[in-house]
């Protein structure tokens, strides 16, 4: 899917563009204020009501009735349709809450995949899972779950994180428990969270959670929220709590399919695509390929292009000294601090390009990417610190002391299909992986071994 695509699944800012709109909010953000002062001394009590209460229908009224005073409205459909042999629920993603809506009409489970336990994991509704080491042993102690008699059903989203709930979902496929089993890199080496979890998670990602029962109910969630967004990308559940109780209301409305059962010569894979157009038809949109990871690293692109093209924009501005000169003097030796580290992976760019590109990024990470899928011809450093005129590229230079893989060029345009993304994403990290290791092994004067 294109950019565009994605730019349509997910809202990137909570305020409104519209002028008259946004008018109307911050006319409304006096009593929004007031609101959410008393929606959290209301809050607090309805926490109270439903530890103090054990699970019944009793306690889910109760708190479903307050839940609306807090702004939370949930209606659903077709009720009847709920089975209650059902062991497993697959519902859409919108907001940080949907399992406590859920909840609301129905008692179920929704276990905590990421690794969060204790207090905050426990006030917020989630399962804890206890100690749980890997992928497999998770799937058997859910398995094992929902094969014992008298337990509640699993609630799952096998979106994995959130979409505003407009325009389409994203594909079905679990990461769960991603533990890395890859080689520890050099200490001055650094590579993004989001690029070392979508490489060493591929082998994991899966349909699991659709071969823990039979059958299946699908349940389609649709959220509404007047003026601002459902919510954003980088924001908090804190965050997403005040925001609540900052508007209005928030509209929740539930909808029970009827259950679903695999046939025998049904793959899992095949099933879970089945359950994803079910509800991607129940809920009016697309069901598209776009994953988790194509979604973080959208938005890693957004954080970081967006203050570079702000720049290069200026212009008229006179850009001689290579890059802004910070008023901080603790500003300016973090990014010393931080150019020392690109120095060490690339030892063989000038600081002051190193120092420029890290104003406009702020991150070690980008630069390097940066400087590496650079056309630009820098001035090579000479062993005695000067600098010489330009001419060879210094990363064919760099890369001639050993074989290593050819770095791909980033595309000029973001990538058409998550296939084309995750392959440019994959090529780079492994050629800057090689490069950092033959840089470590070089400094240290280790024995290198020809097998890599």
């Amino acid at each position: 899917m294109e950019t565009r695509g994605i730019e349509q699944m997910f809202d990137f800012q909570r305020l409104p563009n519209d002028g008259l709109v946004l008018l109307l909010v911050l006319l409304y953000s006096p009593v929004g204020l007031c609101l959410m002062l008393l929606r959290i001394f209301v809050g607090a009590h309805v926490f109270l009501v439903s530890c103090a209460l054990p699970d019944s229908l009793v306690r889910r009224f109760i708190v479903r009735v307050m839940s609306s005073v807090l702004g939370m409205h949930v209606r659903q459909n077709s009720p009847r349709l709920r089975d209650k042999s059902t062991k497993l629920y697959i519902c859409n993603h919108v907001t940080q809450f949907d399992h406590n809506i859920v909840n609301l009409l129905t008692s179920c489970n929704t276990p905590m995949l990421e690794d969060s336990a204790g207090f905050v994991c426990w006030a917020r509704g989630f399962m804890e899972l206890g100690a749980i080491s890997g992928q497999d042993e998770m799937e058997e102690s859910l398995r094992r779950y929902c094969s014992s008699p008298g337990t509640l059903p699993l609630l799952l989203f096998p979106e994995e994180d959130t979409t505003n709930g407009r325009a389409g979902l994203l594909k079905f496929s679990f990461m769960g428990l991603v533990t890395s089993n890859a080689e520890i890199l050099p200490t001055n080496w650094h590579i993004e969270a989001t690029s070392l979890s979508q490489t060493t998670g591929q082998e994991m990602e899966g349909s699991w959670p659709f071969s823990l029962t039979d059958s299946i109910q699908p349940v389609a969630l649709q959220v509404k929220r007047p003026f601002l967004a459902l919510s954003t990308p980088d924001s908090f559940w804190l965050t997403e709590l005040l925001w609540t109780f900052f508007v209005p209301c928030t509209e929740y409305h539930v909808r029970w399919l009827p259950p679903v059962s695999r046939q025998d010569e049904e793959s899992l894979q095949d099933f879970a695509n089945k359950i994803q157009e079910l509800l991607a038809t129940e809920l009016g949109v697309v069901s598209t390929q776009i994953t988790k990871a194509d979604k973080a690293e959208h938005v890693k692109r957004k954080r970081h292009i967006a203050p570079r093209t702000t720049t290069s924009n200026l212009g008229a501005r006179p850009r001689s000294l290579g890059f802004v000169v910070r008023s901080s003097g603790v500003e300016e030796l973090r990014i010393s601090r931080m150019a020392q580290q690109v120095k060490e992976v690339l030892p063989d760019i000038p600081l002051s390009i190193i120092t420029r590109d890290l104003v406009q990024t702020n991150c070690v990470d980008t630069t390097i990417t940066n400087l590496l899928e650079s056309t630009e011809e820098f001035p090579l450093v000479a062993p005695g610190g000067a600098t010489s005129a330009p001419g060879p590229s210094w990363r064919s230079l760099s890369f001639s002391a050993a074989p290593a893989p050819t770095i791909k060029p980033a595309a000029k345009s973001f990538g058409k299909s998550p296939v084309d993304r995750r392959m440019s994403l994959q090529e780079r990290k492994e050629a800057l992986y090689e490069f950092a290791r033959r840089r470590y092994i070089e400094k240290h004067g280790l024995e290198q071994d020809d097998n890599h």
